[in-house]
Protein backbone atom coordinates (compact mmCIF):
# COMPACT_ATOMS: atom_id res chain seq x y z
CA UNK A 1 0.00 0.00 0.00
CA UNK A 2 1.35 3.22 -1.25
CA UNK A 3 -0.10 6.07 1.64
CA UNK A 4 0.45 8.70 -0.38
CA UNK A 5 -2.05 7.31 -2.33
CA UNK A 6 -4.87 8.89 0.29
CA UNK A 7 -3.71 10.79 1.97
CA UNK A 8 -4.24 14.59 1.83
CA UNK A 9 -1.70 17.05 0.35
CA UNK A 10 -1.56 20.75 -0.36
CA UNK A 11 -1.49 23.94 1.96
CA UNK A 12 -5.12 23.89 3.27
CA UNK A 13 -4.92 20.24 4.33
CA UNK A 14 -1.36 19.44 4.56
CA UNK A 15 -0.84 21.04 8.62
CA UNK A 16 -1.32 17.34 10.78
CA UNK A 17 -2.81 19.56 13.58
CA UNK A 18 -5.86 20.83 11.40
CA UNK A 19 -6.84 17.69 10.35
CA UNK A 20 -8.79 16.27 13.16
CA UNK A 21 -10.75 19.59 13.69
CA UNK A 22 -11.48 19.30 10.13
CA UNK A 23 -12.29 15.96 9.61
CA UNK A 24 -15.27 16.12 12.42
CA UNK A 25 -17.35 18.67 10.32
CA UNK A 26 -17.04 15.93 7.81
CA UNK A 27 -20.23 13.60 7.12
CA UNK A 28 -19.31 9.81 8.31
CA UNK A 29 -22.10 9.06 5.92
CA UNK A 30 -24.24 10.40 2.90
CA UNK A 31 -26.26 12.82 4.39
CA UNK A 32 -29.62 12.89 2.08
CA UNK A 33 -33.17 11.09 2.82
CA UNK A 34 -33.03 8.05 1.39
CA UNK A 35 -36.32 6.47 -0.68
CA UNK A 36 -36.93 4.15 -2.70
CA UNK A 37 -36.69 6.34 -5.47
CA UNK A 38 -32.98 7.27 -4.99
CA UNK A 39 -32.05 3.43 -5.28
CA UNK A 40 -30.24 2.46 -8.06
CA UNK A 41 -33.32 -0.45 -9.92
CA UNK A 42 -32.02 -3.69 -10.75
CA UNK A 43 -31.94 -4.29 -14.74
CA UNK A 44 -30.88 -6.99 -16.59
CA UNK A 45 -29.94 -4.86 -19.00
CA UNK A 46 -27.29 -2.67 -16.98
CA UNK A 47 -23.52 -2.66 -18.04
CA UNK A 48 -20.99 -3.60 -15.17
CA UNK A 49 -18.50 -1.14 -14.62
CA UNK A 50 -15.41 -1.24 -13.00
CA UNK A 51 -12.23 1.32 -13.10
CA UNK A 52 -8.98 0.66 -11.85
CA UNK A 53 -5.49 2.42 -11.15
CA UNK A 54 -2.54 0.94 -9.95
CA UNK A 55 -2.19 3.76 -8.12
CA UNK A 56 -3.99 7.63 -7.58
CA UNK A 57 -7.05 7.36 -7.97
CA UNK A 58 -7.48 11.26 -7.95
CA UNK A 59 -9.30 14.26 -9.74
CA UNK A 60 -8.65 12.62 -13.21
CA UNK A 61 -9.58 9.23 -12.30
CA UNK A 62 -12.97 10.30 -10.04
CA UNK A 63 -13.83 13.06 -13.39
CA UNK A 64 -13.87 10.06 -15.65
CA UNK A 65 -15.44 7.59 -13.18
CA UNK A 66 -18.37 10.35 -13.11
CA UNK A 67 -18.15 10.33 -17.20
CA UNK A 68 -19.04 7.02 -17.06
CA UNK A 69 -22.09 7.21 -14.82
CA UNK A 70 -23.87 9.17 -17.35
CA UNK A 71 -25.21 11.59 -14.39
CA UNK A 72 -24.89 15.36 -15.46
CA UNK A 73 -24.18 15.15 -11.96
CA UNK A 74 -23.23 11.92 -10.05
CA UNK A 75 -23.25 10.75 -6.67
CA UNK A 76 -19.54 9.60 -5.64
CA UNK A 77 -19.41 7.59 -2.92
CA UNK A 78 -16.14 7.00 -1.16
CA UNK A 79 -15.50 3.54 0.60
CA UNK A 80 -12.35 3.85 3.10
CA UNK A 81 -12.77 0.66 5.28
CA UNK A 82 -8.82 -0.51 3.85
CA UNK A 83 -7.61 2.73 5.39
CA UNK A 84 -9.73 2.14 8.73
CA UNK A 85 -12.11 4.80 7.96
CA UNK A 86 -9.22 7.50 7.76
CA UNK A 87 -10.05 11.15 8.32
CA UNK A 88 -6.57 12.16 6.16
CA UNK A 89 -7.97 9.53 3.33
CA UNK A 90 -11.58 11.33 3.67
CA UNK A 91 -10.20 14.57 3.13
CA UNK A 92 -7.88 13.95 0.01
CA UNK A 93 -11.22 12.50 -1.74
CA UNK A 94 -13.24 15.60 -1.10
CA UNK A 95 -10.24 17.57 -2.33
CA UNK A 96 -10.18 16.02 -5.56
CA UNK A 97 -13.49 16.27 -6.11
CA UNK A 98 -13.73 19.96 -5.34
CA UNK A 99 -13.18 20.77 -9.35
CA UNK A 100 -15.90 18.56 -9.69
CA UNK A 101 -19.31 18.53 -11.07
CA UNK A 102 -20.06 15.43 -8.58
CA UNK A 103 -21.91 14.85 -5.22
CA UNK A 104 -19.57 13.36 -2.87
CA UNK A 105 -20.35 11.30 -0.37
CA UNK A 106 -17.68 9.55 2.59
CA UNK A 107 -19.49 5.79 4.00
CA UNK A 108 -17.64 4.58 6.82
CA UNK A 109 -17.64 0.74 8.18
CA UNK A 110 -16.51 1.84 11.81
CA UNK A 111 -19.84 2.61 12.51
CA UNK A 112 -22.86 2.16 14.92
CA UNK A 113 -26.64 2.33 14.69
CA UNK A 114 -27.18 5.30 16.89
CA UNK A 115 -25.24 7.21 14.41
CA UNK A 116 -25.80 5.61 11.41
CA UNK A 117 -29.73 4.51 10.67
CA UNK A 118 -29.58 3.75 6.89
CA UNK A 119 -28.57 0.13 5.74
CA UNK A 120 -25.38 -0.43 3.86
CA UNK A 121 -27.84 -0.89 0.82
CA UNK A 122 -29.81 1.96 1.00
CA UNK A 123 -26.84 4.02 0.92
CA UNK A 124 -24.64 2.11 -1.19
CA UNK A 125 -27.42 1.49 -4.19
CA UNK A 126 -28.21 5.10 -4.17
CA UNK A 127 -24.93 6.16 -5.74
CA UNK A 128 -24.20 6.66 -9.46
CA UNK A 129 -20.09 5.44 -8.32
CA UNK A 130 -18.12 3.79 -5.43
CA UNK A 131 -14.59 4.93 -5.22
CA UNK A 132 -12.71 2.23 -2.63
CA UNK A 133 -9.51 3.51 -0.56
CA UNK A 134 -6.00 1.86 -0.80
CA UNK A 135 -5.04 0.47 2.44
CA UNK A 136 -4.94 -3.07 4.09
CA UNK A 137 -6.97 -5.44 1.33
CA UNK A 138 -7.07 -8.88 3.55
CA UNK A 139 -8.62 -6.26 6.83
CA UNK A 140 -11.12 -4.51 4.02
CA UNK A 141 -12.29 -7.83 2.62
CA UNK A 142 -12.61 -9.66 6.11
CA UNK A 143 -14.85 -6.50 7.12
CA UNK A 144 -17.03 -6.57 3.67
CA UNK A 145 -17.16 -10.01 4.50
CA UNK A 146 -18.58 -9.90 8.01
CA UNK A 147 -20.76 -6.33 7.22
CA UNK A 148 -22.22 -7.77 4.17
CA UNK A 149 -20.70 -4.90 2.17
CA UNK A 150 -19.59 -7.61 -0.42
CA UNK A 151 -22.86 -8.85 -1.58
CA UNK A 152 -24.27 -5.23 -1.75
CA UNK A 153 -20.86 -4.18 -3.95
CA UNK A 154 -22.02 -6.97 -5.98
CA UNK A 155 -25.78 -5.72 -6.53
CA UNK A 156 -24.26 -2.19 -7.17
CA UNK A 157 -21.97 -3.80 -10.19
CA UNK A 158 -25.28 -5.56 -11.54
CA UNK A 159 -27.17 -2.29 -11.37
CA UNK A 160 -24.59 -0.37 -13.36
CA UNK A 161 -23.36 1.47 -10.35
CA UNK A 162 -19.98 2.54 -11.45
CA UNK A 163 -17.28 0.86 -9.09
CA UNK A 164 -13.11 1.50 -8.95
CA UNK A 165 -10.13 2.57 -7.00
CA UNK A 166 -6.45 2.07 -7.02
CA UNK A 167 -4.53 -0.28 -4.70
CA UNK A 168 -6.68 -2.04 -2.17
CA UNK A 169 -9.13 -0.09 -4.31
CA UNK A 170 -7.94 -2.18 -7.25
CA UNK A 171 -7.56 -5.29 -5.75
CA UNK A 172 -10.09 -6.03 -4.54
CA UNK A 173 -12.72 -6.26 -7.46
CA UNK A 174 -10.64 -9.37 -9.14
CA UNK A 175 -10.17 -13.02 -8.06
CA UNK A 176 -6.80 -12.52 -6.30
CA UNK A 177 -3.69 -10.80 -6.21
CA UNK A 178 -0.52 -9.52 -4.84
CA UNK A 179 -0.79 -7.68 -1.87
CA UNK A 180 1.32 -6.10 1.68
CA UNK A 181 -1.34 -6.67 3.90
CA UNK A 182 0.99 -9.46 6.23
CA UNK A 183 3.72 -8.35 7.94
CA UNK A 184 7.67 -9.59 6.60
CA UNK A 185 6.49 -10.22 3.12
CA UNK A 186 4.16 -9.53 0.15
CA UNK A 187 1.89 -12.40 -0.29
CA UNK A 188 -1.53 -13.53 -2.22
CA UNK A 189 -4.92 -12.50 -0.89
CA UNK A 190 -8.02 -13.60 -2.51
CA UNK A 191 -10.86 -11.00 -3.15
CA UNK A 192 -13.98 -10.80 -4.16
CA UNK A 193 -13.86 -12.23 -8.06
CA UNK A 194 -16.03 -9.87 -9.27
CA UNK A 195 -13.07 -9.58 -12.30
CA UNK A 196 -11.58 -12.91 -13.48
CA UNK A 197 -7.70 -13.84 -13.08
CA UNK A 198 -5.05 -11.75 -10.69
CA UNK A 199 -3.93 -8.26 -9.91
CA UNK A 200 -0.78 -6.34 -9.21
CA UNK A 201 -0.96 -2.52 -8.37
CA UNK A 202 2.12 -0.41 -7.64
CA UNK A 203 3.82 -2.05 -10.56
CA UNK A 204 6.78 0.41 -10.94
CA UNK A 205 6.09 1.96 -7.99
CA UNK A 206 7.69 -0.64 -5.25
CA UNK A 207 10.56 -2.91 -6.30
CA UNK A 208 8.96 -6.63 -4.86
CA UNK A 209 5.54 -5.96 -6.89
CA UNK A 210 6.77 -6.95 -10.57
CA UNK A 211 8.88 -10.06 -9.69
CA UNK A 212 6.77 -11.62 -7.37
CA UNK A 213 4.19 -11.26 -9.09
CA UNK A 214 5.65 -12.99 -12.39
CA UNK A 215 7.02 -15.41 -10.32
CA UNK A 216 3.72 -16.86 -9.15
CA UNK A 217 2.16 -16.52 -12.51
CA UNK A 218 4.98 -18.81 -13.83
CA UNK A 219 4.57 -21.42 -10.42
CA UNK A 220 0.91 -21.04 -11.45
CA UNK A 221 0.18 -20.16 -7.61
CA UNK A 222 -1.65 -17.26 -9.26
CA UNK A 223 -3.95 -16.95 -12.08
CA UNK A 224 -2.81 -14.91 -15.25
CA UNK A 225 -3.87 -11.23 -14.67
CA UNK A 226 -3.37 -7.66 -15.11
CA UNK A 227 -0.63 -5.68 -13.49
CA UNK A 228 -0.70 -1.45 -13.31
CA UNK A 229 1.64 1.31 -12.53
CA UNK A 230 0.72 3.98 -10.23
CA UNK A 231 -1.01 6.41 -12.03
CA UNK A 232 -2.30 4.10 -14.75
CA UNK A 233 -5.37 2.46 -15.05
CA UNK A 234 -8.09 -0.07 -16.62
CA UNK A 235 -11.78 0.48 -17.73
CA UNK A 236 -13.75 -2.94 -17.51
CA UNK A 237 -17.43 -3.46 -18.69
CA UNK A 238 -18.27 -6.51 -17.37
CA UNK A 239 -14.81 -8.75 -18.15
CA UNK A 240 -13.86 -6.75 -21.55
CA UNK A 241 -11.14 -4.38 -21.18
CA UNK A 242 -12.72 -1.19 -22.74
CA UNK A 243 -9.60 1.70 -22.27
CA UNK A 244 -6.16 1.85 -21.03
CA UNK A 245 -5.92 5.34 -19.25
CA UNK A 246 -3.35 7.44 -17.72
CA UNK A 247 -2.56 10.47 -15.90
CA UNK A 248 1.21 10.64 -16.05
CA UNK A 249 3.23 10.19 -18.95
CA UNK A 250 5.21 6.82 -18.79
CA UNK A 251 2.67 5.38 -16.59
CA UNK A 252 1.39 1.57 -18.06
CA UNK A 253 -0.53 -1.36 -17.54
CA UNK A 254 0.43 -5.02 -18.48
CA UNK A 255 -1.44 -8.01 -19.29
CA UNK A 256 0.70 -10.91 -17.55
CA UNK A 257 0.34 -14.81 -19.10
CA UNK A 258 1.59 -18.21 -19.40
CA UNK A 259 2.50 -18.99 -23.14
CA UNK A 260 4.12 -22.17 -23.68
CA UNK A 261 5.47 -22.35 -19.73
CA UNK A 262 6.88 -18.94 -19.88
CA UNK A 263 6.03 -15.65 -18.57
CA UNK A 264 4.95 -12.88 -21.07
CA UNK A 265 4.41 -9.74 -19.91
CA UNK A 266 2.64 -7.35 -22.65
CA UNK A 267 2.50 -3.59 -21.96
CA UNK A 268 -1.00 -1.85 -22.77
CA UNK A 269 -0.06 1.51 -23.58
CA UNK A 270 -2.52 4.20 -22.45
CA UNK A 271 -4.61 7.21 -23.40
CA UNK A 272 -4.00 9.72 -21.35
CA UNK A 273 -7.19 11.82 -19.04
Amino acid sequence: MNRRDFVATGGTFAAAAALPAFAQSLPATPAPHMTDSNLAAPDARATRKILIAGGGFRTKFIGYMAQLTGKTRPRICYLPTASADSPAGSLAFYQSCAPLNVEPFVQNSFIESLSQTQGWDEVLLSMDAIVVSGGNTLNQQAIWKAQGIDVILRQAWDRGIVLGGASAGSLCWFDEGTTDSRPKALSIVKCMGFLKGSHSPHYDAEAGRRPLYQKLIGSGEMQPGYACDNDAGLYFEDNTIKRVVATRAGAKCYHVKLVNGKVVEETMEPEML
